[in-house]
């Protein structure tokens, strides 16, 4: 009480209300950390806070964020839940890096959906002189990186079996907090085996299960796993929109990014059909008007192979008539009248921002993000809104896409508002948090697969040397589980948009159930209000794939919540569902015991059902079975029912069939599957 009254008696001494304002809201913050490494006495300062107590905040909020800042970084780690994953990147946004995390982190959630934790993200930035010399610049990057994970490690709670140990010399104002976990992203993808040593070093009990994709861990560039995943989505954006699959026939496309890197470099492999006719990444733009497919394609996988290729790699020799590379820096760039006739511009010579929005607006089959940054908004952003500056140049308006398909390897792509008006301007897409969520889903399955094979370890069912085998043979079928999961997410955003007009007042109700439930703010995820829903109904229009595909994680991390909260997860009628998470050598006799008291057995099982039934009943029959059941209820009901009718086995038979019967027939199991749900649940 001293304190208060000496605070506010020094606050009312001050004459100037900006100050005042500026006072009275790092007093707020203040209120909001719940632990500090103040005490331990080390060369960077570590707090943790509660968002919901930390006064004003912009939205979304994360439910804990540590922040850490030392003379040579700052850095910050924002989690959505106690269970979070996400990666931690190296920034080049000094001054709002923070709001860059944010975005990401948001992102992140909708992206989990499809495994146990929601979502997280860290970042960090340089601070002070920093030397332009390559090794020197990489040396300060890895020396920032180490103090934000050591300041996250300060902060967390360990686990020695079932008990939890707090961090020396912290004084925990929250509860029991053990579960922290780092990922690669923009800049770090060579850092989990750092990051694993100093969880090593810590003692932390995840081990090397800490940084998933360490040396002895799921190498995602290697595996290609975030590409695939996004190249699953287009597939069938092709087979559904086009007639056609990737692999047919040649194809059109522009892209963004460049073959050093993991997403577009992998991205730009898979299909052997296709013509790039025009991309651009940091450095070089790249043109290419009439390429020749097997001739690129072989082109493209040598400067995959060469270590920090670019485009200036690229043999000129192998670029068709009126193509070329030319460097960002130059002031105009030469077009001939091939370029000109591909890009539609008129002047012989244009700037490369120009060239740039062109690239972003030509007509093609397929327009690939592979590369950082922000390209699309809606008409009505402004570029502001889109929260990255350095692309304010070059981005375009959704309506302004000529792409017959937008595929979205990278984060943050596009704007949400920017998606829906290429959507309703024709273009065929998803969002980035469905495109690329292989790679998480990836890192996941790598860090539960780790926490069962520890205890294995421990027990002498194995040594290290044979889990790391074990682990190098199953990175094919952790692979393929983690494409399924993106191909059934792909198929439950087309059932959907197949429905039209007629799914929006089910997804309306779903809508309201979610608000009701907290977890659903329409202005965020740029959701019709009620009002907006009825005149989408009224106008007989039914809600985009990049709205869909907003709502759909919104409901898988409902139905998560009320499965968790139930006494579902303990039936052991659903133990094939936990089985089935993990590749079939664990599924062995040996590990039996090990996946039974798995730590997150409840979780896993949790996440599996609530992604079975979001996926085969999607979000407008979700709303209408939960009028009459708890959402806990409608998955039990679906899920017997699938089992009754089969329904697994009815959806794979119909994968066989041509793209618009496949629809057809699997769009009748969903009503099929609805019904006999609805009949099953209590009353």
């Amino acid at each position: 009480a001293g304190i208060e009254a000496r605070w506010a008696a020094l606050l009312d001494a001050v004459q100037s209300p900006e100050t005042d304002r500026i006072l009275a809201r790092l007093r707020a913050a203040l209120e909001g950390v719940t632990r500090t490494n103040f005490f331990q006495e080390k060369p960077w300062l570590a707090l943790k806070f509660d968002p919901a107590l930390a006064g004003e905040m912009p939205n979304p909020r994360p439910w804990r964020e540590i922040f850490v800042h030392s003379p040579a970084m700052e850095g910050c780690h924002l989690r959505a839940g106690p269970v979070a994953r996400g990666g931690i990147r190296w920034s080049d946004r000094r001054e709002d890096f923070r709001t860059e995390i944010l975005g990401l982190m948001k992102a992140q959630r909708l992206k989990n959906a499809v495994i146990v934790p929601t979502g997280a993200k860290g970042g960090f930035v340089l601070k002070g002189a920093v030397s332009a010399e390559r090794e020197a610049f990489q040396a300060a990057g890895v020396a920032a990186y180490r103090t934000l994970i050591r300041g996250m490690l300060d902060l967390t709670d360990n686990l020695r079996g079932a008990e939890v140990i707090p961090p020396p010399r912290v004084l925990r104002r929250d509860g029991d907090d053990p579960y922290i976990v780092a990922a690669a992203d923009k800049g770090t993808a060579s850092f989990s085996d750092i990051a694993n040593g100093l969880a090593a070093e810590y003692g932390f009990w995840l081990g090397d299960a800490f940084a998933s994709g360490g040396s002895a861990g799921y190498d995602h560039k290697a595996m290609g796993i975030t590409a695939r995943g996004a190249w699953v989505m287009i597939e069938r954006h092709f087979q559904e929109a086009l007639g056609r699959s990737v692999h047919d026939a040649p194809f059109d496309m522009a892209g963004v990014g460049d073959m050093s890197g993991d997403v577009f470099g992998n991205g730009l492999l898979i299909s052997k059909q296709a013509r790039l006719r025009a991309a651009f990444d940091h450095r070089h733009i790249f043109l290419d008007p009439d390429p020749d497919p097997a001739a690129s394609h072989a082109e493209r996988a040598r400067l995959f192979a060469l270590p920090r290729s670019s485009w200036a790699d690229y043999d000129a020799r192998l670029i068709s008539p009126g193509g070329g590379v030319f460097p960002r820096t130059l002031k105009t760039i030469p077009l001939s009248p091939e370029a000109r006739a591909m890009l539609g511009i008129e002047a012989e010579r244009a700037s490369p921002a120009e060239v740039m929005r062109a690239i972003l607006a030509m007509p093609c089959d397929l327009l690939y993000f592979g590369g950082i940054g922000t390209y699309v908004k809606a008409s009505h952003e402004s570029h502001a809104d889109a929260g990255d500056r350095a692309n304010d140049a070059i981005r375009v308006d959704g309506r302004e896409l000529r792409a017959k398909v937008l595929g979205e390897g990278a984060n943050l792509g596009a704007t949400q508002a920017g998606r829906i008006e290429a959507a309703r301007a024709g273009v065929r897409l998803n969002t980035d948090a469905l495109d690329n969520s292989a790679g998480v889903s990836t890192s996941d399955h790598e860090v539960n697969i780790k926490i069962l094979l520890a205890e294995a370890e421990a027990e002498g069912v194995l040594t290290r040397r044979q889990r790391d085998e074990l682990l190098a043979r199953m990175t094919e079928e952790v692979a393929a589980l983690v494409l399924r999961d993106n191909a059934l997410q792909s198929l439950a955003v087309s059932l959907e948009a197949m429905a039209g007009a007629a799914a929006l007042p089910g997804q309306a109700a779903l809508m309201a159930r979610l608000e009701a439930a907290g977890l659903l703010d329409r202005a965020q995820l740029v959701l019709p209000d009620a009002a907006g829903m009825a005149a989408r109904e009224a106008a007989g229009e039914g809600l985009t794939r990049p709205e869909i595909a907003a709502l759909l994680p919104v409901a898988k991390l409902w139905l998560t919540e009320a499965l968790a909260a139930s006494a579902l997860p303990d039936d052991p009628a659903f133990a094939p569902l936990l089985a089935a998470y993990f590749p079939a050598p664990l599924r062995e006799p040996r590990f039996a015991p090990f996946l039974a008291r798995h730590r997150l057995r409840r979780e896993l099982i949790a996440t599996a059902l609530a992604n079975m039934a979001a996926n085969r009943l999607g979000c407008a029959a979700l709303g209408r079975l939960t009028a009459g059941m708890d959402p806990a209820e409608a998955v039990g009901a679906a899920w017997l029912a699938a089992e009754l009718l089969g329904i697994e086995a009815g959806f794979e038979a119909a994968e066989a069939l041509p793209a618009a019967e496949r629809l057809d027939a699997q769009a009748a199991l969903r009503r099929r599957l609805e019904e006999a749900a609805e009949a099953l649940g209590p009353g």
